[in-house]
């Protein structure tokens, strides 16, 4: 039986673009899933080519400006523990967010999650680093000199601690008992390391041109950015992110793309998901617009974005599930709160 050549010609049209459609199906299934868990706020270029904060339903809508101002540049924002306050840095108009220095930048602001009633707190580059302590009346702060937690509502300094080589990117685990950073270890650089916040111990994480980590909301393990040696990208390699427990015994792979670095690493509320970005350049995107925000499923890891045929030679059995691409972002965050906030 001959087939008609048209007949032929559409069958296999249809074969082209079924696996699209499925896509489509799996990322329009993932957005549901995703869509009334909390909110998600971040850093973003507005249209008055400012820094400002945003706010967003985890699967991208309700979008909001928060700020909307055009003589500052605001970054970094993060949710207090129980949601009804935010903190970020505040920077002079015009001034570069540096991806690996932002925390020494700018004035510490808090606020309401609505973004109303912002105070400063501190002078410029005073409060370096802060971020929240369980309870969201205190602030841990990461100096030069050392580390330091900070009642808000007095300015009092209730402990200091040496940083025994932390020197960036300082956050505590929701227990409160951890601290996570990036810092010295071995006398190497660029490792992302724990601190026991009660007698200031440190132990590597995970070592070698690692960085960014943040917490899951179990307080044992931890979500970062990491760049093995790798030949793609002419030997730089791409920054791809892995997970871990605190101890580093367990370094798990979970996404890498080798045309994108992988950054913004946040483990959704619940545990269940993951939001992080992806920029064609190394660091983030936060010296120029920033990067495209991602979900997807902590159940769909390992995954592999693009062919990456180094990548998927070093983990061949990938589940490449859905990702659903959000809008342009940097240092995101996300709450599972309810915050009262009309559509």
């Amino acid at each position: 039986m001959k087939i008609p050549v048209h007949s032929f010609m559409l069958a296999c049209a249809l074969l082209s673009i079924a696996p699209s459609i499925v896509a489509d199906e799996k990322t329009d299934a993932l957005s549901s899933e995703v869509a009334a868990k909390g909110w998600l706020i971040y850093s973003a270029r507005s249209d008055n080519g400012t820094w400002d904060l945003f706010l967003s339903r985890p699967d991208g809508s309700a979008a909001r400006n928060l700020t909307n101002t055009a003589d500052y540049e605001e970054a970094a924002p993060r949710f207090s523990p129980d949601a009804a306050q935010i903190l970020y840095r505040r920077l002079t108009k015009g001034e570069t967010i540096n991806h690996d220095q932002w925390g020494f930048s700018g004035q510490l602001l808090i606020a309401k999650p609505d973004g109303t009633d912002a105070r400063t707190v501190g002078e410029e580059g005073e409060y370096p680093w802060a971020s929240w302590m369980p309870g969201g009346k205190q602030v841990v702060c990461l100096e030069k000199k050392g580390i330091k937690i900070v009642e808000l509502a007095t300015g009092t300094v209730t402990k200091q601690m040496p940083r025994n080589g932390i020197y960036q990117q300082l956050f505590v685990s929701p227990d409160g008992k951890w601290f996570c950073g990036t810092g010295n270890v071995k006398g190497a650089a660029w490792n992302v390391v724990r601190m026991y916040a009660e007698t200031g111990e440190v132990n590597p994480v995970h070592e070698f041109q690692s960085c960014t980590p943040d917490w899951f909301p179990d307080s044992q393990r931890l979500i970062y950015s990491s760049r093995p040696e790798q030949k793609n990208n002419g030997g730089y390699g791409c920054t791809q992110l892995w997970i871990n427990v605190g101890d580093g015994s367990m370094p798990e792979f979970i996404y890498g793309d080798e045309s994108f670095h992988i950054y913004g690493g946040k483990v959704s509320p619940d545990g269940n998901y993951v939001l992080f970005t992806k920029c064609p350049k190394d660091g983030g995107g936060s010296e120029q617009n920033g990067a495209p925000m991602y979900v997807m499923r902590l159940a769909d890891v390992p995954s592999i974005g693009g062919d990456s045929p180094e990548l998927r030679a070093l983990h061949p059995n990938t589940k490449d599930g859905p990702i659903l691409e959000l809008a342009m972002g940097w240092e995101p965050d996300w709450t599972s709160t309810e915050l009262g906030i009309e559509k």
